[in-house]
């Protein structure tokens, strides 16, 4: 590769770097966030419900990374597969669950259509909805929706899920973080959750110093 091409090669690579910034940046921030919290609190950590995220594609894969997050931070969650949803695992779902349900379209058949599962098991059960359509029909009938800000995909075909799972992933931390502030979870408590590893090791370590 010669010194232009190089120059262009890391030019392009900075440029999608500030647009997935940008992206995350520009996260629309709202009342909506206080109420998911709100929810996710009352429902998982005072009524003894958990939290089920769901997704299809890429976005079902950030919608397990946000449930395993949960998991090691006092906040018990669980990841339901949309279309394994409507072959028994639905099952999974009890009265004070909440669910948080991620499509960038808001439009997705199998998310929609867990939707009415759910509700036909338990009319009251509320969901939250990430999505980057805020007028979607999956949006319109959340109880709380977060919007992404709709940024155009990285992806060169602008079709390829990239800016839209950075920022579903992000707004996933700023829920988990969120609910840890308002539980007051401690190290202690991270440390009963996480054995293994150099997590494992450091927050035990730093419960035996506190």
């Amino acid at each position: 590769m010669s010194d232009t091409e190089e120059k262009t090669f890391t030019g392009r690579l900075q440029a999608i770097l500030d647009a997935e910034a940008a992206a995350v940046r520009n996260i629309p921030l709202s009342p909506a966030y206080d109420k998911a919290v709100n929810l996710i609190v009352d429902k998982v950590n005072r009524q003894h419900g958990k939290l089920v995220t769901s997704g299809m594609g890429k976005a079902g894969q950030i919608a397990l990374n946000i449930a395993t997050t949960f998991c090691s931070t006092g906040t018990p969650a669980v990841c339901l597969h949309p279309s394994e949803a409507q072959h028994g695992d639905l099952g999974i779902l009890q009265p004070n669950d909440v669910l948080l349900l991620l499509s960038n379209s808001g439009k997705t058949r199998e998310i929609l259509e867990l939707v009415d599962l759910a509700r036909n098991l338990y009319p009251q059960i509320p969901f939250i909805v990430i999505t980057g359509d805020d007028k979607s029909p999956l949006a319109e009938a959340a109880d709380v929706t977060l919007f992404t800000g709709g940024a155009p995909e990285v992806c060169p075909l602008g079709l390829t899920p990239t800016t839209s799972t950075t920022v579903m992933t992000v707004m996933g931390d700023l829920l988990v973080v969120s609910v840890m502030e308002r539980i007051g979870f401690t190290v202690e408590e991270y440390a009963k959750r996480h054995h293994g590893g150099y997590l494992g090791h450091k927050s035990k370590q730093a419960a035996a110093n506190k």
